[in-house]
C-alpha cells in the first residue's frame, strides 16, 4: 500500500504547527480490534502464531509502488492509518512503539484504551531523524527478555517481508543477533484479517460500488464509443483514462471522497490475441482490436479506505458459436462458484462447484479452466490462505470477502487471423459471504450475455453474394456509422433494449412480490395509526364551581372552556368540545336567533372519542335554539363560542399529534472545542404558528443534530441526524429559492404542525415591481446592473449553501455516523418534468435515490426503493399529456398520482425509470388502484397465479381485448359482490380517484336542507365531463361516457398461458 497514493496514510508528512492534528484514531474500533488480536493470538497460538510470546512488526518507509504488506494491513486494521518507518512490538503486558515524534503524539490516545481493554501498557520510543534507533531497540529487547517466561523468548515476525530502509534493516540485524527464537506469524494475521466486521464490509461495499460504477458508466460507454466511431485507441491510454476516473469518482457522479479512494492495480485492457489472466497482467501499447470474432477483456480494481474490490468483464464482438458457448458455460460456472460461498463449506468446494458445471456443460473446456476460482480480498488484494482452489480445506465463515475470478485460457478458434485465433474469457466479481446467502457487491456491472455481446455484421447474412466485410448501415442523417448493439442475433433499438430490460424487471418484480405476499406481508406496516382518543370532557367538578348567574342569558366561561345555556330557568353547562357548530340569523322584526348544534353519536363525520362510546345508551341533545332581542349580545356570544372552540380544537389536535410522535434523542449542543457549522438568515417551512411578524433564523449543525431558531425563544426546531431519511440541497437555477430539505423517518412538531418534511430556504432575488409598468430597454444600464446584482446575489447564496453542505458532509463521514448513511443529495434538473402531484403544476426532479418536488407545497419526496411499480396512464396517440401512478411496496399505503405530465416527457421518464431498475407499465385509462390493491391483498395467490403485474401489460391485454367485449368490464374478483347500477353511476362519475371525498372539515356547518358542496361539485364535474373540453379528442369524450368497473380498468381474470408462462402457485 503506497501512502503517497492515499491521503489516509500521510501521517508522517504533517507540517509542524500549532494547529490541531487533523488525524484522529477511532478508539472504539481500536479497542475492539486490539481485543480481537490478543484473544485470537491466545486461542490459536500454537497452530497459527508459531507459539510466539512476542509479535514484532515493522512497516517500511513510503513508496510510490503499489504493494500489499501484512505490516501495513495491520496498521490500517488496528489504527486506521499506515505508519511508515515504525516498529510495533506486542507483548502480554506491554505494547512498544518505535516511531517519530509526530506519530508518537498521535498514538498517545491509545494508551488508556489499551489498558482498559486488554490490560497492557503502551510504551513510546521516540526517534529523531538523526537517531538510528539502536538505543530504543536495546530497551525493547530488554523488556522482551524481562517479560518472557523462558530463557529463549519466541518472537513472531512476518518472514516474507524483506526489511526496507535503515530503521528496519538495523532492527532485523539486531534481532537476528539476539538469542531470541524467531517464528513466522503470517498465517495468524491471515486468519485474523479473513473475517471482516461491519465497518470493514461497508468499506468493501463502497469500493465495490465504485468499481462497478466505473465499469458500467465509464468503461462500457467508452468502449462502445471507440468501436462505434472506429477510433484507434491503445490499451495503455484506456488504462490511464480509467485510472483517472477511479481516482476522481465525481466524474461518474459517485459521491465518494477522492482522498479515500485509490486503485488496487492499474486497470487492465487486453485484446488482439495477447491475453494474460493473472492479476499481475498489464495493459500494453497495442491498439484495441475489435474486428469480427474478437474478444476484449477489461479488469479494474479500486480501494476505499484501503479495502479492495475487483471486477472483470469479457466483451464479445460478433461472437461465433464456440465463443458464445464458452462464455455461457463460464457464466454458469461463475454463478455456481458464488452460490457455493456459504458458511460451513470448504474453500475447495467453491472451485469444485464451478468445475462440475464445466464438466457437465462442456467437458472439452475443462483443460482450459483456470486452476483457481479466486482469492480472499480485503486490505490485501490477495489474502494468503484463502485461495479458492480444489485443495484448500479452509472452512468458510460469514463475513469473509472473496474476489471470485474464473476464466478459460488459450481457447482455439477456427479463425486464421492471428489476432482472433487464440482467445481467453474472464469474469470476476467481489462477493461477501452472508449468514444466509452471498452478496455480490459489484453486481451493478452486468455480465449477462445480452450486455457484453455486440453484433455488427447482421446484414452480411442477407448479402450472400458479397464478400464477408463489416456492414455499415446508413443512419437517418445520411452519414455512415457502425451500429452499437446489445444483442447477438438482431439489431436492437434503444426502445427494444428498454423493452427487454423491462421484461426482465417484470420477472424479478413478480417473484419479489410473490415472496412478499406469500410471506404474509403487504410490504410494510401500516403507518396510518389512529390518533389517541381525547380524555373525558369535564368542565366543572361539582355544582359549586359554576360561576354565579348574572341573568338568564347565554354565557361563555373562557377559564373552564364551557358555555352555560339557560334551559327551563337553570344555567346548564356544556363543554365547548361538545359543540359542533354555532350560527345566528336575524329576521325582519329585528329578532335574532342563535342555533347551537352538538356532536352526537350516529351523525356523519362525528369523531368517535371515548365519551360517545362510553354513553352509547344515553339520550343526547342534538341542537338548541334561542331567540333574543339583543343583536349585539348574540353576535358577541357567537364570536366567543367560535373563538373558544377554535382554540380548544387546535390545542387538542396538537396534543393528539404530539402523543403519536416518536420520542427523539436530545440534541447535544456543540461545546467550546467544536464550533457548530452555521448558516444564517434562513426561512423555514412549515412556518411557525402565531400572528406575529415572521422572522428569519439560523441553522446550526451540532454534535448529533441540527438546530434552527429565530430571535424568539419559542421558535426552535431540532432535527436529529438519526431521524433524517433523506437530505437534499437544491441550488437556485430557475427557481426563486435555494433550498436545504430534510425528509425524516418520524414526524416532528414545527410550531403546532406535525410534519415529516422540514425545509430551510433563502429567496435569491427580491420580488420588485416597476412603478409605472413601463417596459425597459434591454440595453438600459440600470437594467443590466440590476440583473448583474441578482446573478451575484444568487451565486453568493448558492456558494454559502454549498459550503455549509460540504462541511456537514465531512461531519457525516465520521465513524459514529457511518451507519446512518447520510449525504446531501442534489436533484438532477436535466431529468425533471412538469406534472400535477397535488393541485398545482410543479417541476418534479429525480435524485439518485428519490423523486422530489421541493418548491411548491405540499412537498413531494418519494423514495425509489419503496416503489413497487409505476403505471403510466392515459398514454396513447393524440393525448397531450398523461398521468403517472406510483404503487408502493406497502399495499396499505395510498398510491401517489402525478397528473397532467406533458407527453413530450414520456420517453425521458421511461428511460429514467428503466435506468433506475423500476418496472413501469402503460395503460390507456386511469385505474381504480384502491380496489385493485384490495383485490390483490384479499387473494394474493390468485394474483400470483394469473401472472402478477402482467395484467397491466398493454401488449398482452390489447391482443386479447380485440375480440372480447367482456375485457372492457375490467377484472372482477370472485369474492366481490356485483356492483349495483347506482353505485356504478357514482363511481363512473370520475375516472380519477380523489382523496377529498373521504372526509370533511369539522368546522363546516351541517345543514339538513339543500345540497352539500360535494354534491354541487359532483354535478358540475359530471356536466363538464358530458360536455367535454375543447382540447379533448373524440376518444376522450367516449371514454368519459363509458361505465367501466370502478373508476378505470383493473386487471381482467383470464388465462395468461397464451402470452406468458403460468407461474407455480406459492404455498
Amino acid at each position: 500500500m503506497a501512502d503517497t497514493r492515499n491521503s489516509n496514510v500521510k501521517v508522517s508528512n504533517d507540517k509542524a504547527s500549532g494547529t490541531a492534528n487533523p488525524y484522529a484514531i477511532n478508539l472504539e474500533n481500536f479497542g475492539k480490534r486490539l481485543k480481537t488480536l490478543y484473544s485470537h493470538w491466545t486461542e490459536h497460538n500454537d497452530e497459527l502464531w508459531g507459539a510466539s510470546e512476542v509479535l514484532a512488526i515493522g512497516t517500511p518507509p513510503p513508496s510510490e509502488d503499489l504493494r500489499y504488506l501484512k505490516s501495513s494491513a495491520l496498521n490500517m486494521w488496528l489504527v486506521g492509518y499506515e505508519f511508515p518507518d515504525t516498529i510495533m512490538v506486542f507483548m502480554k503486558k506491554q505494547i512498544h512503539f518505535l516511531c517519530s515524534q509526530k506519530k508518537a503524539s498521535l498514538l498517545e490516545a491509545v494508551k488508556k484504551t489499551s489498558k482498559d481493554v486488554v490490560g497492557v501498557d503502551v510504551v513510546m520510543h521516540v526517534r529523531s531523524k538523526k537517531d538510528d534507533g539502536t538505543g530504543a531497540m536495546d530497551a525493547i529487547f530488554r523488556a522482551i527478555q524481562d517479560q518472557s517466561e523462558s530463557n529463549v523468548p519466541v518472537v513472531g515476525h512476518i518472514a516474507r517481508e524483506a526489511p526496507e530502509g535503515n530503521l528496519l534493516e538495523t532492527w532485523t540485524e539486531k534481532l537476528k543477533n539476539t538469542q531470541f527464537q524467531l517464528s513466522d506469524v503470517t498465517n495468524g494475521f491471515s486468519d485474523l484479517f479473513a473475517v471482516k466486521d461491519t465497518a470493514e464490509i461497508m468499506n468493501v461495499k463502497k469500493a465495490g460500488y465504485l468499481t462497478s460504477s466505473v465499469m458500467k458508466h465509464f468503461v462500457v460507454p467508452k468502449l462502445e464509443r471507440v468501436i462505434d466511431e472506429e477510433k484507434k485507441v491503445s490499451h495503455s491510454s484506456l488504462m490511464d483514462d480509467t485510472e483517472k476516473v477511479i481516482l476522481e469518482p465525481a466524474k461518474i457522479k459517485v459521491k465518494l471522497k477522492a482522498e479515500n479512494v485509490d486503485i488496487c492495480y492499474p486497470p487492465i485492457f487486453q485484446s488482439g490475441g495477447e491475453f494474460d489472466l493473472r492479476p499481475s497482467a498489464s495493459s500494453n501499447d497495442q491498439n484495441l482490436y475489435y474486428d469480427s470474432t474478437s474478444v476484449i477483456i477489461c479488469a479494474i480494481g479500486s480501494r476505499y479506505n484501503s479495502y479492495c474490490s475487483n471486477v472483470a468483464r469479457t466483451f464479445l464482438i460478433d461472437a461465433n458459436p464456440m465463443q458464445s458457448k464458452a462464455y455461457e458455460v463460464l457464466l454458469k460456472a461463475h454463478e455456481a462458484a458464488i452460490g457455493a460461498l456459504k458458511p460451513g463449506n470448504k474453500a475447495g468446494a467453491v472451485y469444485q462447484a464451478a468445475l462440475n458445471v464445466v464438466e457437465k456443460e462442456a467437458p472439452e473446456l475443462v483443460a482450459n479452466l483456470t486452476r483457481s476460482a479466486g482469492t480472499g480480498i480485503g486490505l490485501e488484494f490477495r489474502e494468503s490462505g484463502l485461495n479458492l482452489n480444489g485443495k484448500n480445506d479452509r472452512m468458510l465463515k460469514s463475513g469473509m470477502v472473496f474476489n471470485v475470478s474464473l476464466g478459460f485460457q488459450n481457447l482455439q478458434t477456427e479463425s486464421k487471423n492471428p489476432k482472433t485465433e487464440k482467445i481467453c474469457v474472464l469474469v470476476a466479481d467481489t462477493v461477501v459471504i452472508g449468514q444466509n446467502a452471498p452478496e455480490v457487491v459489484t453486481s451493478m456491472s452486468s455480465k449477462a450475455v445480452k450486455d457484453v455481446a455486440y453484433s455488427f455484421n447482421e446484414d452480411e447474412e442477407e448479402e450472400e453474394e458479397q464478400p464477408k466485410v463489416k456492414a455499415k448501415p446508413v443512419a437517418a442523417n445520411g452519414l455512415s456509422s457502425k451500429a452499437t448493439l446489445r444483442s447477438v442475433n438482431h439489431e436492437t433499438s434503444r426502445e427494444e433494449l428498454r423493452r427487454q430490460h423491462q421484461a426482465e424487471l417484470a420477472r424479478q418484480k413478480n417473484e419479489e412480490t410473490a415472496r412478499r405476499l406469500t410471506g404474509g406481508s403487504s410490504g410494510g406496516a401500516d403507518s396510518r395509526g389512529s390518533a389517541k382518543a381525547t380524555g373525558d370532557l369535564l368542565a366543572y367538578k361539582n355544582i359549586n364551581d359554576l360561576p354565579p348567574p348574572r341573568e338568564l342569558m347565554i354565557q361563555v366561561d373562557q377559564r373552564s372552556e364551557a358555555i352555560l345555556l339557560p334551559i327551563h330557568g337553570t344555567m346548564i353547562p356544556f363543554h365547548i368540545a361538545t359543540v359542533k357548530s354555532v350560527s345566528s340569523q336575524q329576521d325582519t322584526n329585528r329578532t335574532c336567533y342563535i342555533r347551537i348544534m352538538f356532536n352526537v353519536p350516529g351523525t356523519p363525520f362525528t369523531p368517535h372519542d371515548t365519551n360517545t362510546l362510553k354513553f352509547q345508551g344515553s339520550i343526547y341533545v342534538k341542537e338548541v335554539s334561542f331567540r333574543s332581542k339583543d343583536p349585539r349580545h348574540i353576535t358577541e356570544v357567537v364570536q366567543q363560542i367560535r373563538t373558544l372552540r377554535r382554540q380548544v380544537v387546535s390545542r387538542e389536535s396538537e396534543r393528539a399529534e404530539r402523543a403519536t410522535l416518536v420520542t427523539q434523542e436530545k440534541l447535544q449542543v456543540a461545546g467550546a472545542k467544536f464550533k457548530p457549522i452555521k448558516l444564517s438568515d434562513l426561512w423555514i417551512r412549515p412556518v411557525f404558528g402565531g400572528r406575529g411578524r415572521k422572522l428569519p433564523g439560523t441553522l446550526e449543525a451540532h454534535t448529533n443534530g441540527f438546530r434552527y431558531g429565530t430571535s424568539r425563544p419559542d421558535e426552535r426546531v431540532d432535527v436529529m441526524y438519526g431521524n433524517i431519511k433523506h437530505a437534499f440541497f437544491q441550488p437556485a437555477e430557475k427557481e426563486m429559492i435555494t433550498v436545504l430539505h430534510f425528509h425524516l423517518h418520524n414526524h416532528i412538531m414545527v410550531g403546532n404542525k406535525k410534519t415529516k418534511d422540514v425545509q430551510f430556504y433563502v429567496e435569491v432575488m427580491d420580488v420588485v415591481q416597476t412603478i409605472g409598468g413601463g417596459k425597459r430597454s434591454a440595453y438600459d444600464p440600470d437594467e443590466i446592473e440590476e440583473e448583474q446584482r441578482e446573478r451575484d446575489r444568487k451565486n453568493k447564496i448558492n456558494m454559502e449553501f454549498q459550503t455549509f453542505v460540504n462541511k456537514v458532509n465531512d461531519l457525516w463521514t465520521q465513524p459514529q455516523f457511518k451507519g446512518l448513511d447520510l449525504e446531501f443529495d442534489q436533484p438532477l434538473r436535466e431529468l425533471g418534468f412538469h406534472g400535477v402531484p397535488h393541485k398545482s403544476t410543479a417541476f418534479i426532479v429525480p435524485t439518485s435515490s428519490c423523486l422530489v418536488e421541493l418548491v411548491e407545497t405540499p412537498f413531494v419526496v418519494i423514495t425509489l426503493c419503496e416503489i413497487e411499480i409505476v403505471n403510466l396512464e392515459r398514454v396513447g396517440l393524440g393525448q397531450k399529456n398523461f398521468d403517472m401512478t406510483i404503487i408502493f411496496k406497502d399495499f396499505k399505503r395510498d398510491v401517489m398520482r402525478i397528473d397532467s405530465i406533458p407527453s413530450t416527457s414520456l420517453d425521458g421518464i421511461k428511460e429514467w425509470l428503466d435506468t433506475t431498475d423500476l418496472k413501469y407499465y402503460e395503460s390507456r385509462l386511469n385505474l381504480n388502484w384502491r380496489q385493485i390493491l384490495k383485490t390483490i391483498t384479499d387473494d394474493p395467490e390468485e394474483f400470483i397465479e394469473n401472472g402478477g403485474w402482467e395484467f397491466l401489460n398493454l401488449e398482452g391485454t390489447d391482443s386479447e381485448s380485440e375480440n372480447s367485449q367482456e375485457s372492457d368490464q375490467g377484472y372482477e374478483p370472485s369474492d366481490v359482490e356485483p356492483v349495483s347500477s347506482d353505485e356504478e353511476d357514482d363511481e363512473s362519475a370520475s375516472l380519477v380517484e380523489s382523496d377529498d371525498d373521504e372526509g370533511e372539515d369539522s368546522e363546516e356547518y351541517s345543514e339538513e336542507e339543500g345540497k352539500t358542496w360535494e354534491e354541487l361539485e359532483r354535478e358540475a364535474s359530471n356536466a363538464d365531463r358530458e360536455k367535454g373540453a375543447e382540447s379533448d379528442s373524440d376518444n376522450d369524450r367516449k371514454r368519459r361516457n363509458m361505465k367501466p368497473f370502478g373508476k378505470g380498468r383493473p386487471p381482467e381474470r383470464r388465462n395468461l398461458s397464451s402470452n406468458i408462462s403460468k407461474r407455480p402457485r406459492f404455498r
